[in-house]
Formats: structure tokens, C-alpha cells, sequence
């Protein structure tokens, strides 16, 4: 089968355009390698820049990569017209069986909506709810995306939600939809774990009030066993907003927490493999990929019961569940951990075992063939 996956390279993204290789998100990168794994997939990876780079012509032996470029006038404000056309013609050159936009946060989903082949859409985040928890203004960025997002749910073929949270939200604004959680890039799998002094917390996210990291840090105020640990907080900050502002408050009194600012993929290989402890108590999530590599590697994991986190973990069983708006289920949470780690051990074994049968490359590859195989069968 010739597939078409249209997804973001982050040169574009973060207009860094001297780099001599693509970078996907996490997920789309995960499901290349499973596709890589699957010999009789000959998949074409596209993405819209607004500036020509250089890449490699190959990602993997049955993996070719086009980058293809349309002007700055082309994007957003314009519906990401340019985009579209750009996209075409190099899909007309391609000629695959199916088309697979990946998010609907930018121009990938217009692309594959519009692009005259059969096509799916993955939604990784909700634009619709995003527009509605930030108050968006109109013609704002998310108010903008929101509008987008709904004509494409309803041109598309189907919608891959990776979760029933999601599925839930796009109900009755699509004609189809499947759900099928992130895959987890294999390398997660392998990680080996290494004793350091003071024992490690995780906390990964961008420094944002939906992630909700200075409740947090609020409610560890009064659990005791937390001072001899250390909370190491990753992802990016706003330098102005007052959120930034406050977290940074909270941290100088507070020895025990540090920001350590952005990971890679490989920083965060060995952050997860000195960790004792992931904990997320976001306010809204979809399904994070932090929570799925952790499993994957083995840490334990106390997570916020919102939007699709209930489905990824099994609560008491593979992770702990808790309420991010009550500072006591956060702190009853961290506390039980402390007081019973062999269980919590026992419990992140079992979490790596589901992660490999629900969440391994090639376990998702194979069900995304199943889903186009679906909508070509149904097509005909």
C-alpha cells in the first residue's frame, strides 16, 4: 500500500531552517517506525515549509521524504491555501492510495482534507476545546484553527482519535472515526533504569495553567517525604506571562524543585531512566505522550483523571489516578507512593507490559493499515 502522511517538520515550526534532517512530532515519528517495520508499505512523508531545506530523499528503505514550499502569504490567515496546492501537485506526482494528515493544530489536516485522494486525519489536540478553555479571540490563532479544524471533520474520510475523550468530541462532525492511541517511539522500550541521589520526580509539560504545575507544587508543600527528593520540572516558559511568573516564585523557595527547561527525545531517555516517579496533573489532556513513554520505560506514573488519561491508565493497576483541582488527592497520591514503592514498582512493571502490547511501533502501524484498508474498501 502507498500512503501519503502529511505532518509538521519542525524546522518549519520553529524556523530553523539550516538543519539537515526533518524533525516530526513525537508520535508521527513512532508510527514511521512501525510503518519501517512493514515491508509491503511504501509511505511518502510530506511537509510545508516556507523556505527549501535540505533532507534526506530516504527516512528508512520503504520511507521517502518531499518537503515542498509555499509562501508565507499561503498559510494560516488564508486557510493555508498555499499549503494545499503546494501539497497537491506533489501528491499528484506521488499518486498514493491514501492520504493521512496528521493534528489539525496546522495546515496538515486543510492539506489532506482538500487533497482529491481518500484520506484520514488524526487529531492530537482539539482545537475546538483549546479555542474554548483560552477564551479565544476572534481571528486569534486557536479561533482561527477551531474554524479550520471543523470544515476538515467534515470533508475527511475519517478521523483516527487516540482516544474515546477525543472520539466524544468530534461525535457527529465526521463521517467515520476509529480510535487508536499514539505509538511510543521503540527506544523508550529500552531503557535501563540507574539509582541516583536524591531520588527523582518527574514532571513534564510546558510551564502553562492547563498543566497545571503550580497547584502542584502547592499541595507538595505539605507532604513531608517530598524534601528528600528532588522535582525536576521540563518544558518551555513563557519569560511574561504571569503563570511563568508565579512558577518561578514558587520554585525560589522551594529547594526541592527545579526547572530544567526543554528535552529532547534523548535528554528525556535519560531523564526517564533516573526517575522514580512521573507525575502529570494536568487540568485537561488528551493523551500525553509523556504518560505513554514512561510507561514504556518502566517509571511510575500518578496522572491527573482527565479528558483520556483514564483510558491510557488502569488506575490502582498500571498507575495512579488523582483529581489535579484537589490539593489532597494530589498529596494522598504522593504520599501512598512513598509509603509502598514495591508496589509501585510492581505496578510500573505492569504498565510496561500493556505498553507494549497497546502502544509498540509496530503494534499502531499495523492497525492504521486495517483503518486505510477500511476506508479504501468502503470507497469502492
Amino acid at each position: 500500500m502507498k500512503i501519503a502522511i502529511l505532518t509538521t517538520d519542525h524546522r518549519e515550526h520553529y524556523r530553523k531552517y539550516a538543519g539537515e534532517t526533518p524533525e516530526f512530532g513525537t508520535a508521527p515519528e513512532a508510527l514511521l517506525q512501525g510503518f519501517a517495520l512493514l515491508p509491503d508499505v511504501e509511505a511518502h512523508v510530506i511537509s510545508c515549509l516556507q523556505q527549501a531545506v535540505s533532507s534526506p530523499t530516504k527516512l528508512a528503505p520503504n520511507i521517502w521524504y518531499h518537503s515542498v514550499i509555499a509562501p508565507k502569504v499561503g498559510w494560516l490567515r488564508t486557510g493555508y491555501q498555499g499549503c494545499i496546492r503546494a501539497v497537491r501537485k506533489k501528491l499528484q506526482e506521488i499518486q498514493p492510495d491514501i492520504v493521512h494528515g496528521q493534528g489539525t493544530e496546522r495546515d496538515c489536516a486543510m492539506e489532506a482534507a482538500f487533497a482529491g485522494f481518500p484520506n484520514v486525519l488524526t487529531i492530537h489536540g482539539n482545537m475546538r476545546v483549546m479555542a474554548q478553555m483560552l477564551d479565544a479571540r476572534p481571528f486569534s490563532f486557536y479561533w482561527l484553527a477551531e474554524k479550520l479544524e471543523r470544515l476538515c471533520l467534515s470533508r475527511t474520510n475519517g478521523v483516527v482519535c487516540i482516544t474515546d475523550y477525543t472520539r466524544h468530541l468530534v461525535g457527529g462532525q465526521t463521517t467515520r472515526t476509529w480510535v487508536v492511541p499514539n505509538a511510543v517511539d521503540a527506544s523508550f522500550f529500552e531503557i535501563e533504569p540507574v539509582a541516583v541521589t536524591p531520588s527523582q520526580i518527574l514532571y513534564v509539560g510546558n510551564i502553562t495553567p492547563r498543566k497545571n504545575q503550580n497547584a502542584f507544587i502547592r499541595a507538595m508543600d505539605a507532604v513531608p517525604a517530598i524534601r528528600e527528593r528532588q522535582i525536576i520540572f521540563l518544558g518551555s516558559k513563557g519569560g511574561g506571562d504571569p503563570y511563568a511568573r508565579e512558577f518561578d516564585e514558587l520554585l525560589t523557595s522551594r529547594p526541592w524543585c527545579r526547572f530544567d527547561g526543554l528535552a529532547d527525545r534523548e535528554k528525556l531517555r535519560t531523564y526517564f531512566s533516573q526517575a522514580r516517579l512521573l507525575v502529570l496533573a494536568s487540568l485537561e489532556d488528551n493523551c500525553p505522550m509523556v504518560v505513554l513513554e514512561a510507561m514504556a520505560a518502566g517509571v511510575p506514573v500518578i496522572a491527573g483523571a482527565v479528558g483520556g488519561v483514564p483510558e491510557l491508565i488502569d488506575d490502582g493497576v498500571t498507575g495512579v489516578l488523582c483529581d489535579p483541582t484537589s490539593k489532597e488527592s494530589m498529596q494522598s497520591a504522593v504520599t501512598n507512593f512513598f509509603a509502598s514503592e514495591n508496589s509501585a514498582t510492581a505496578m510500573a512493571k505492569r504498565a510496561k507490559e500493556t505498553a507494549l502490547v497497546r502502544f509498540h511501533p509496530r503494534v499502531i502501524a499495523e492497525r492504521h493499515l486495517a483503518i486505510y484498508r477500511e476506508v479504501l474498501s468502503n470507497r469502492s
